[in-house]
Order: C-alpha cells, then structure tokens, then sequence
C-alpha cells in the first residue's frame, strides 16, 4: 500500500515541503531513498524501537521510503515522526484521511517520546502559505509556531497522541496568548547602571538614533564592554516583522529555548576573536547562519577587534553594505538577512595604555600605528564613529545616584527614528541615516555658510582623512534629527567632527 504524508526542509531560513512517500510491498528489505543524509538514514531503528515500545506493529515487510524532491538534500531526525506515520498509515494502523491536510515533523525517542526540532517557525509560515490546515510537532516548539496566525498548531508529547488525532481523537490547538514583540522590563542591563561616561552614552544615543557602526577606543577597564552590551536597550523596540525575521533565523540554528514564541529584545552577539570566517558570516557544506546574521535587527559586538583573524574581519564589508549574506555552493545559493549595527572595542595599543591619563603607555616606537594597522581602511570606513573612553574618576564611581534611565534615552532614540522613517518612507531598504547613499547625502546633509567653514577647518586642522568627510555628515544628521531640528546647524557639525578619532592622520604616531 502506497501512502504520503508531508514534511519540511530547511533552505537557509526558508522552509519547503517535502513529501514522504512509503510503500510496504512483498519482502523484508528497507529502502530510504531520496538524498537523506545520516541522521535520516538511521531514523529506521529509532522507529521500530518506537513503535514497538509502544504496542504498534513494525512490518516485516519491503518498506520503500521516498523522500521529494530528490535532488534536495534531507538532514537530521527530525523526518522520524512523519516517516513512522506513514509506516503505520501503509500498514492500516492509521487513518489515511488527513494526511494530506497536516505537516508533521518530529524526532522520536525509543520510548515513543518527541524531541524538539529545529526551524518550526518558518516551518508553519511556509504551511500556511502552501495552503495546510496545520502542523504536529513536539509540543516544546508549538508556542514558536503559534506565532502564525491562519494555521492550526498541534503540539504533541508522543507519538500515541499523533496516532489517536489522526485516527478521530480529539487535540487541542496551540494558541498565542501574547504577541507583544517587546516590552520596557525584558531587559538585563540598564544605562542606569554606568557610572560617568555621559559623552560616551550620548555618543551611543546618537548611534542608535542613526543605526551608525561604532567603535570604542579606550584602556582596560575603563568600560567598552559595560557599555556596548546596554546598547540593545536603548535601540527601538523590534515590530512585529522584525520579531519573526530574528526568531526564524535563531529558529534554524536551534538557539530558541523550550516554549519560546517570540524573541522579544533585540539579539546581542559577541563571537569570540578567535572564530573563524565561516562562523561570523555563516556557511558550511549545508549553509547556516553565522553570527551577523544572528545578530540581524540587533548588536555586533566584536570586542578586542585587532585580534581577530585579517581575513575574518574582511568578510564583513560585503554584508554592512548589502545587509544580506549570500552563500553560493555548487547546488545551491543562500540567503540570510543580516541588518546589524557593529559595535567595536579595542585597546589603544598593544600595552593598553597610549593617552593613558595616568598610566604610561610601555609600547615600543611604532607599535601603536602597527597595532592599529591591523584595521583596515575599507572596514574603517564603514564606521561612522570612532568613541575615545576614558577611565572613570573616583568621584563618578562613587556616585550613589543612578543615571539616566535606558528607557529614558530609548524615547528620544525612537523620536529620531520617526523622523528618520519619514524621510525614507519611499526607500524600504534605508533604514537609518547611516544607510544613505552619496546621493542621499547630497539631498538631505546640507550645510549653511558657518557649518561648511567649520568642517573646512577641521578637516584641514586636524589632518581628517577624505573618509571623514561623508560620515561627519550623516552623523550631522542623525545629531540634528536628536535635536529635532530640520537643518544641520554649526552646532551638531561640531560634535558629529568630535567623533572621528581614527581618522586624524598624526593618530598614533
């Protein structure tokens, strides 16, 4: 008896349907054909231990197993379940009728039991849009699926409960209580908590309002790190959409807890400097996702920059430009999103200490331009603010006095970002000040007569690269847009100039 059921593959965060065909004829052989890799191949002895744990009869018969389309490759346990169904359904021990209505995913235990699985999310979003009444997974990824609205979602502890829903039982769907994709008190670190540093917090209020990449230049201790993971909390709150892009690709990776639905904050990666390229940007033989895109809609952080591989940190320019990752292999080319704001941290120099105000920087003549030089001009030139940090002073560290309040700062970030929406309202692909062309510069950065003249002079006093010259703009704009002010005045010239430290040519020397 021929029957089919229906599963689904994961093609970077897309899924897509594959239907699994079995016929039990004459014989005792088992075939599973159709690309599967190991993990599928092995699912025979996990089922018949399933099912006969379970009083189910295994057929002792020819099982032929088609997996299609063909030509794509099939990976992990997670076909078990809808491969044992079919196995049972081609051995009238289950009912035929809905077979088709439903995608079933899930690995088995021996004992019947149901694993989690990953991508479950873009598994019912591409239910839904193919036209499935539902889909029965393990119960510990349904409030994930959920999220999508149109679709019935069965969540099932074993195999039992998938047996008697299909045979007429009755099984409760899955239903979302709360969407909200964020709220005020979801976050662990809080602005409030830094003591001083008030230039550097407003240079990051200003780099969240813009989407701008930062870097932080500073000694050790003196609070990059502190710093940079409070970011996310001043950054607007994710929509909806940008709730379900970020879930889906943490989804494919599998980094979703048990019972999560939606990722409600703002993703924050910090790799470590030694990973590799394939890591940061993502790939492999059967492509995933790699930290940028993990960080998709949230924060980069890569601390201690200088350290990382040349060749890790140039796979980076692609993506800060195109935000996307393309990964192209032989058979088969992937995409994953990858909108991210990089926040960098490095010492000074090797010694840690060069304009050190107390400490004397130990490092021999030269060592400072080389160290920096591990930094290339092409990726340098996608940051658009270069932050000098400073240890903090006893006083300021014994200040019993909170400070400003993440929330507080994350009103007038949002202010801009409305105003930055506005502008951009015809160009979905512009999403911040920091995103805009030469063009768009030449639009909506105009200087008057006193602006022009002091940006003169600065690039020409304090020896500022060419470089320089478009980013203290859109940084202009994004300080003006904070200010709520429709023209770029001397003023916000004079603190965007402010934050351009790497790009005076006698920097280091």
């Amino acid at each position: 008896m021929l029957v089919k059921t229906y599963g689904s593959a994961i093609s970077g965060i897309k899924a897509i349907v594959v239907t699994i065909e079995v016929n039990i004829d004459r014989g005792i052989q088992f075939f599973l054909v159709g690309l599967p890799d190991s993990a599928v191949k092995e699912s025979q002895q996990r089922i018949e231990s399933a099912l006969i744990n379970n009083g189910l009869k295994y057929p002792k018969r020819k099982i032929t197993i088609n997996m299609a389309p063909a030509d794509i490759r099939k990976e992990g346990s997670s076909y078990d379940l809808p491969i044992a169904i079919a196995i049972l359904a081609a051995s009238e021990q289950v009912s035929t009728e809905n077979l088709d209505r439903y995608i079933i995913m899930g690995e088995l235990s021996l004992d019947g039991s149901l694993n989690p699985i990953r991508g479950a999310l873009p598994i019912a979003v591409m239910a839904l849009q193919d036209g499935f009444k539902g889909v029965i997974i393990p119960r510990a990824n349904a409030m994930e699926a959920a999220v999508v609205e149109g679709i019935e979602v069965y969540g099932v502890d074993t195999i039992n409960d998938v047996i008697n829903f299909l045979n007429g039982g009755s099984l409760d769907p899955v239903t979302l209580k709360d969407s909200t994709p964020e709220s005020d008190d979801m976050y662990d670190f809080d602005f409030a908590d830094v003591k001083g540093q008030e230039n550097i917090k407003r240079a990051l209020e200003i780099a969240a309002a813009g989407s701008h990449n930062v870097i932080l230049i500073g000694p050790p201790g003196s609070g990059k790190t502190m710093l940079a993971k409070r970011l996310p909390s001043i950054l607007p709150v994710m929509t909806l959409q940008e709730a379900l892009e970020t879930t889906k690709i943490h989804s494919v990776v599998g980094l979703l807890g048990n019972g999560v639905s939606l990722l409600r904050t703002r993703p924050f990666r910090s790799p470590h400097h030694t990973t590799s390229y394939v890591g940061l940007v993502g790939g492999g033989t059967y492509p995933q996702p790699g930290e940028i895109s993990l960080a998709h809609n949230g924060v980069l952080f890569l601390d201690e920059l200088p350290e990382f591989k040349r060749n890790v940190l140039e796979v980076l320019r692609q993506p800060m430009e195109d935000r996307v990752v393309n990964i192209a292999r032989a058979k088969q080319t992937v995409e994953f999103p990858a909108n991210f704001m990089l926040v960098a941290a490095m010492n000074p120099c090797p010694c840690g200490y060069y304009n050190h105000p107390t400490q004397e920087c130990v490092c021999q003549p030269g060592a400072v331009e080389k160290y920096l030089n591990r930094i290339s001009g092409p990726l340098l030139d996608r940051i658009d603010l270069h932050i000098e940090v400073v240890p903090v002073p006893f006083e300021d560290l014994a200040n019993k006095q909170p400070g400003e309040k993440s929330i507080e700062i994350r009103k007038r970030v949002m202010a801009a970002r409305e105003i930055q929406s506005q502008r951009f309202i015809d160009m979905p692909n512009v999403h911040g000040n920091a995103q805009m062309s030469t063009k768009m510069i030449q639009k909506y950065c105009i200087l008057d007569d006193g602006s022009n003249t002091l940006l003169k002079k600065a690039m020409e006093q304090l020896n500022l690269s060419a470089r320089a010259y478009d980013r203290i703009l859109k940084v202009s704009r994004t300080i003006a847009d904070l200010d709520g002010s429709n023209n770029i005045k001397r003023e916000h010239v004079a603190e965007a100039i402010q934050y351009r430290s790497l790009d005076r040519e006698n920097w280091g020397k």
